[in-house]
């Protein structure tokens, strides 16, 4: 097993990041896609993904693709894809996923038939006709998109936003991977001062301070893929051991973040800690209207309230232009705020330098950037 095919699933709007992180990685024929980027490499590159990814939301392994009208096509190309090579005799298969604008759209029929199909082929090979499911778990995923088939294995387990420092939130949580992906954007060095003024559970602090150490966000957790018998476990060690090699140390990143509910706070110190970056993250009680802009260079990269979810609409507005008032202009000064609100900037008071469009969660969202 020399190269394998992979398919890693990511937000809407987040594909081209992930797929340069990726390329950096070592992956070979990196494709992005409308919520996915496609690529192979060698198992290493299995747990090097994993491991380091900070945008992608899983990494799948991708076993066949081919389009299917009938659920007699389904049976057979599943049936031809060499499902020994990942599943034991005694491994737990569960089969999950979806169907959008297909001819087979009952989802409960494809994954009786996906799961038929892997029990049909795995019987020839193994010579048993009764399989227990005891051992280690190897989930199947398949997505159905106009009658194209995607058959998967999941080498993640929990989505790689999971970190491992985040047990807990506050009310409206932004998504580790969206995160990272807005502090790429941004630019975070190892010497970047950084200003989150709703830092709420301090997924922002966290999520650079991590990027300006060069710390891999896999670090602190398990992967599905350990258990899987054709991964030996030499690969995750390397791996481990070239991530753990790359952080830096005793930068000059410094990561400050505001809330005005105290309970925020203490959780996003109680993250911070959980994440090893204590030493760089300082956060305090703090309304927005008594943000001042500090002299010289520094960043601020920040997620306000939505109306939708934790004010009402009004609130959250008035909100928007408090920070056109205290986010003052000037050189070394940017602002980097991601809001769903249309109205954003007529209520900020200036047009942004540069927009971009990203996903958190379902809510439809524009990256507003503030650089000149």
């Amino acid at each position: 097993m020399t190269k394998l095919k992979y398919t890693a699933p990511c937000l809407f709007g987040v594909e081209g990041i992930a797929a340069f992180e990726l390329e950096r990685m070592g992956a070979e024929n990196v494709k992005a896609e409308n919520g996915r980027v496609n690529f192979e490499g060698d198992l290493n590159v299995l747990a090097r993904a994993n491991i380091n990814s900070r945008y992608c939301e899983r990494i799948c392994i991708n076993a066949g693709e081919f389009d299917a009208e009938s659920f007699e096509e389904l049976f057979q190309n599943v049936k031809a894809i060499p499902w020994e090579e990942f599943i034991g005799r005694d491994d737990a298969f569960p089969v999950n996923g979806y169907s959008l604008n297909s001819t087979l759209h009952s989802i409960p029929d494809c994954q009786s038939i996906i799961k038929k199909a892997i029990v049909e082929r795995l019987k020839l090979v193994y010579k048993i006709s009764w399989f227990p499911e005891t051992a280690y778990e190897v989930k199947i995923r398949f997505s159905i998109l106009k009658n194209r088939v995607t058959v998967m294995i999941d080498t993640s387990g929990e989505g790689l936003h999971k970190r491992g420092y985040r047990r807990k939130s506050n009310e409206a949580p932004l998504k580790e991977t969206l995160a990272a992906a807005i502090c790429d954007t941004a630019r975070i060095f190892p010497d970047t001062t950084l200003y989150d003024p709703f830092c709420g559970s301090g997924t922002i602090l966290i999520e650079s301070a991590m990027m300006a150490l060069k710390m891999a966000p896999g670090l602190r957790r398990f992967f599905a893929a350990e258990r899987f018998g054709f991964v030996p476990e030499q690969v995750w060690r390397e791996e481990r051991m070239a991530a753990q090699d790359k952080i830096l140390r005793d930068i000059d990143f410094r990561a400050y973040g505001t809330d005005i509910d105290p309970a925020a706070v203490k959780l996003a110190e109680e993250n911070a800690a959980k994440a090893g970056v204590s030493k760089y993250v300082k956060v305090s009680l703090g309304d927005i209207k008594d943000f001042k802009a500090p002299d010289g260079r520094f960043l601020t990269v920040t997620n306000p309230p939505y109306g939708e979810r934790l004010l009402d609409i009004k609130q959250a507005q008035e909100i928007y232009k408090v920070m056109g008032n205290v986010f003052v202009p000037g050189q070394g000064k940017k602002y980097f705020v991601i809001s769903p609100d249309e109205d954003f900037e007529k209520l900020f008071g200036r047009n942004a330098d540069k927009r971009r469009k990203l996903y958190n969660g379902m809510i439809k969202c524009q990256l507003f950037m503030y650089f000149k």
